[in-house]
């Protein structure tokens, strides 16, 4: 199995940011246009362990898989993707790639970082609001390390964005980089199209592998956070294809389900799947007051399941499934009694420092130490020179 070999190999110096030959699964070889190579850009596999959730339905089972711990600076589920994008963008002489998404989109700053392990350079069209447009972004999460690893960032506003669309955005930026001289390589909006959906068909592979090795853990649903589609696509088609079957329930943060519907099902067309995407998914709407905007009770869920569990979600993706998923679970229990859930944290915590000001009142206490007049001194490792 190519994905066994590929996890074995992960301790091999020199394996880490190289280019590697890539055979799909057996499941998922009839798939085209299939990938013929990856480049090797995050830390897999990321670890599946038990989340002790609290007010679970009777016999319910949560389980976690922790890809916000898959490397690429603190990032998620876009390095899956990235892998099969950037191998593509190589072979076809790229010397910069373009991608588009919000002021503190994680898919732009994971592009960023891989962009610069490759010596590429990036371009981010980064969309906000029409009174920022105009004002240095600031150094805030996920722009912090996109300006550290020298990311060119272009500004638009949420309503030129709406207007023109990122198709024709990152296209208008193509054109003036080819007139440089230059060889831009595009990547859609969260990395979200055919070639990115492989990044989570080989995560199922990498899930069906820790079963089978583990022996006594089974999945009847996962659960994940919708945001731009490739990721539920890629669970979605994998689940169906592989041994795993497993029900693929996505929780949408923006647009709405029926619009993801028809996304996915162009996604699963294009790697000639005659899949129907509405027999592979389940999608509901979470999105709440709107993309990357939280009502104080999504917030307090967040610092509720950290002090909880010591899982942090982030407020824009994980955040918003955990808490949908949770909350359709005290309103149908029936639904979920007796069933084993994984839930695939996709990471974003550098969005949080995004929402300081609203976690703010919600945050753990301090005090200064209490202190007697007297404390003799001991010498430990804590002595200071």
């Amino acid at each position: 199995m190519a994905g066994v070999s590929a996890a074995s190999a992960a301790g091999k110096i020199g394996s880490f940011l190289s280019k590697r030959p890539y055979a799909p699964p057996s499941w998922a070889s009839h798939l085209s246009p299939a990938p013929s190579q990856t480049f090797s850009l995050g830390h897999f596999p990321t670890p599946i362990h038990k989340w002790n959730l609290p007010n679970l339905p009777n016999g319910t089972e949560v389980w976690i898989k922790r890809d916000d711990i898959s490397g690429m600076q603190l990032s998620g589920n876009k390095v899956r993707k990235l892998e099969f994008l950037m191998a593509d963008a190589v072979a076809q002489g790229a010397d910069c790639v373009i991608t588009v998404g919000g002021i503190q989109s994680n898919h732009c700053r994971a592009t960023a970082v891989a962009a610069k392990y490759i010596n590429l350079d990036c371009y981010l069209i980064l969309r906000t609001s029409k009174l920022l447009v105009d004002k240095d972004p600031g150094l805030v999460g996920n722009l912090l390390v996109e300006r550290l690893v020298g990311a060119h960032i272009d500004l638009v506003s949420k309503e030129e964005y709406g207007k023109i669309g990122s198709v024709a955005l990152a296209d208008l930026l193509k054109k003036k980089l080819l007139e440089e001289g230059r060889k831009p390589y595009v990547i859609p909006v969260g990395g979200s199209n055919s070639l990115g959906t492989w990044g989570y068909i080989e995560a199922i592979r990498e899930i069906e592998h820790q079963i089978q090795i583990s022996g006594d853990v089974q999945f009847d649903d996962i659960v994940v956070a919708c945001g731009s589609g490739g990721t539920i696509a890629g669970l979605a088609l994998g689940s169906k294809l592989s041994s795993l079957k497993a029900k693929v329930h996505a929780f949408s943060v923006c647009d709405d389900p029926g619009y993801f519907h028809s996304y996915v099902q162009d996604l699963i067309d294009g790697l000639h799947s005659d899949l129907r995407s509405h027999d592979l998914v389940n999608i509901e709407n979470a999105k709440g007051l709107g993309y990357a905007m939280n009502t104080a009770e999504e917030l307090k869920f967040v610092k509720d399941i950290a002090t909880a569990t010591g899982i942090v979600l982030d407020p824009v993706y994980s955040g918003k499934a955990a808490y949908g998923m949770l909350k359709d679970m005290g309103a149908n229990p029936a639904k979920w009694e007796g069933r084993k859930i994984l839930f695939v944290h996709t990471g974003g915590l550098l969005g949080l420092y995004d929402k300081v000001d609203e976690l703010s009142s919600l945050s753990g206490s301090w005090r200064r130490m209490d202190l007697e007049e007297s404390v003799p001194r001991k010498d430990g490792t804590g002595k200071m020179f």
